[in-house]
């Protein structure tokens, strides 16, 4: 997943001006807050969440057949 660095927020400044934060998420599409210098929690709209989740069943069936490549052996 690409992160853009400019929407990476603290834990503290997300507590402390979440609508802030909120607007950010709205103009940049996400916004990753970071707790302890490690990304804890992804904040999106809620009309994307299927975008997020889902992936598409391409891309699904690519990564099963080089697993399956991989482990040919396992399987047999």
């Amino acid at each position: 997943m690409y992160v853009d660095t400019d929407v990476m927020v603290s834990m503290t400044e997300a507590n402390q001006n979440f609508s802030r934060v909120a607007r950010l998420a709205d103009e940049k599409g996400s916004v990753l807050i970071l707790k302890n210098n490690a990304p804890r929690y992804l904040l999106i709209d809620f009309t994307r969440v299927g975008e997020v989740t889902a992936a598409p069943d391409e891309d699904i069936l690519a990564v099963s057949a080089k697993l399956i490549e991989k482990n040919r052996a396992a399987y047999e």
